[in-house]
C-alpha cells in the first residue's frame, strides 16, 4: 500500500508541473505571463521539497536495512566461531566418555568372570603378616578410590557435554534464523532501492528545464517504476514461495519411519530391506523428547529426529551426531542397517538421514530433508553408494 501511495504522489507531482506549463501558455498579457511563471516556480519549489523529503525517507529505510544486514552478518560470524569451538569441546568430551565407558565395562565384565571381589579378599587373607595385610588393604582402597574418581569424572563430563550440546544447538539455530532474516531483508532491500531510484529520478525530472531532457528523465522514471513494480512482485513471489515451502515442510513431518520404509519397499523390488534388531543392551542414556522441536524445521537434523525420535535433542549439526550419540551410549559403526541414522562428516556442517533399505554396504536408500535444497522429508536419491558422496565419510548410529 505504501508503494502505491508513493507512486501516486510522484505521478501527481509530474501532473501538477505539466498543469503549470499549460497555465503559462494560456496567459495573455506580460503581467499574466510573469505571474504565471512566478506561480510555476513557486509550485516547482514546493514540489522539489516534497520529492526531496520522499528521497530522504526512502534512503533512511535503505540505510536501516543495510545496517541490520551488517549486524546480522557479524553476529553469524561470531556464532559460527563459537559453534566450531563447542564442536571441538563436545568431540573431546565424547571421546573421554566413550573411553571411560569401555574401561568401566571391562572392569565390570572382569569382576563377573574372574570373581575379582573374591580375589581381593583372598589376597588380604593370605598376607604373611599384619603389616603386609594393612599394605594390601591400602592398595585395594586406592584402586576403589581411583574407580570412584573415574565414575565422578564420568558424571561431570556427561553433565558438561549435555550443557555444551544445548549451547551449541542454540548457536546453530540462531545462525539459521539470522540467515533467513538476511534473505528476507535482501528482497526488501531490492524493492526499497528501486523505489529510491524512482524518487531520485522524479526529483531530477522536476528540476529539468529543457523539455527534451525532462522527457528523457520521465522515460527513465517510467522504466524505474517498472523495475520497482517488478521488484515488488518478485518480493511478493519470494514470500509466497517461502510460505508454500514452509507449509510443504510442515506437511512432510506428518509421516513416520514405518511409512517411509513402506514407501521404499513399494517403489523397488530388488532391495533387501529386512531388519532384525540386535539384542537390546542395558545402557544408561539421557531421556529425550519424541518431537523434533529442538532442531530448525526443514534442516536434515530435524528430518532425522522426526523419523527417529529416539535420537538426541541437542546433538548439533549433522557432522556432530555420531560423537554425540556415542557419548550418550548409542552404538556406532560402518555397516548400514535399516532404522539406523547415517551420519556424514565433511569437516563442515555434515548431513544426517535415516536408512530405509539396504542392499549392501555400498547400496542403500534413505529418507531425509534438506537434500538438494528440498527441505521436505522423503526419499530423494533412491539407491546410492553412501561411501562415495560429497558429504564426507559415513558413520551409522544404531537405535539399540
Amino acid at each position: 500500500m505504501k508503494k502505491k501511495i508513493l507512486a501516486s504522489l510522484l505521478l501527481s507531482t509530474v501532473l501538477v508541473s505539466q498543469g503549470a506549463v499549460l497555465s503559462s501558455v494560456k496567459a495573455n498579457t506580460t503581467d499574466e505571463k510573469i505571474a504565471a511563471q512566478d506561480s510555476k516556480i513557486s509550485n516547482l519549489t514546493a514540489q522539489q521539497k516534497e520529492a526531496q523529503k520522499q528521497v530522504d525517507e526512502i534512503q533512511t529505510k535503505v540505510s536501516a536495512i543495510q545496517s541490520e544486514q551488517e549486524k546480522l552478518q557479524s553476529e553469524n560470524e561470531k556464532l559460527q566461531e563459537e559453534s566450531k569451538k563447542l564442536e571441538g569441546e563436545i568431540a573431546e568430551l565424547s571421546k573421554n566418555i566413550v573411553a571411560r565407558n569401555a574401561s568401566l565395562e571391562n572392569q565390570a565384565r572382569s569382576a563377573q568372570t574372574n570373581g575379582t571381589a573374591t580375589s581381593y579378599i583372598n589376597t588380604i587373607i593370605n598376607s604373611d603378616s599384619i603389616t603386609e595385610a594393612i599394605s594390601r588393604v591400602a592398595a585395594m582402597s586406592e584402586i576403589v578410590s581411583a574407580n570412584n574418581k573415574m565414575l565422578q569424572q564420568q558424571k561431570e563430563d556427561k553433565k558438561a557435554i549435555s550443557e555444551k550440546q544445548v549451547a551449541n544447538n542454540e548457536a546453530i539455530n540462531t545462525v539459521i534464523a539470522n540467515q533467513q532474516t538476511l534473505a528476507d531483508d535482501a528482497q526488501a532491500l531490492t524493492t526499497k532501492q528501486a523505489e529510491l531510484k524512482v524518487a531520485e529520478l522524479n526529483l531530477a525530472a522536476e528540476k529539468a528545464t529543457a523539455e527534451n531532457e525532462k522527457t528523457s528523465l520521465l522515460e527513465q522514471k517510467a522504466a524505474a517504476e517498472a523495475e520497482a513494480k517488478a521488484a515488488a512482485e518478485a518480493e511478493a513471489a519470494y514470500k509466497a514461495r517461502q510460505a508454500s515451502q514452509q507449509q510443504s515442510v510442515a506437511a512432510s513431518a506428518n509421516t513416520s519411519f514405518a511409512a517411509q520404509v513402506q514407501a521404499t519397499s513399494s517403489s523397488s523390488s530388488d532391495d533387501d530391506s529386512s531388519y532384525t534388531p540386535v539384542a537390546t543392551r542395558t545402557t544408561s542414556r539421557p531421556t529425550y523428547s519424541t518431537n523434533a522441536s529442538s532442531y530448525p524445521t526443514g534442516e536434515c537434523t530435524w528430518g532425522a529426529k522426526t523419523l527417529a525420535p529416539w535420537a538426541g535433542d541437542y546433538w548439533g549439526n549433522g557432522a556432530q551426531w555420531a560423537t554425540s550419540a556415542a557419548a550418550a551410549g548409542f552404538r556406532t559403526g560402518s555397516q548400514p542397517q535399516v532404522g539406523a541414522i547415517a551420519c556424514w562428516n565433511d569437516g563442515g556442517y555434515g548431513h544426517v538421514a535415516v536408512v530405509t533399505a539396504v542392499s549392501s554396504s555400498s547400496s542403500i536408500q534413505v529418507s531425509e530433508s534438506n537434500y538438494g535444497g528440498d527441505r521436505t522429508i522423503g526419499n530423494k536419491r533412491g539407491w546410492f553408494n553412501p561411501t562415495t558422496t560429497s558429504e564426507g565419510y559415513v558413520t551409522y548410529i544404531y537405535p539399540n
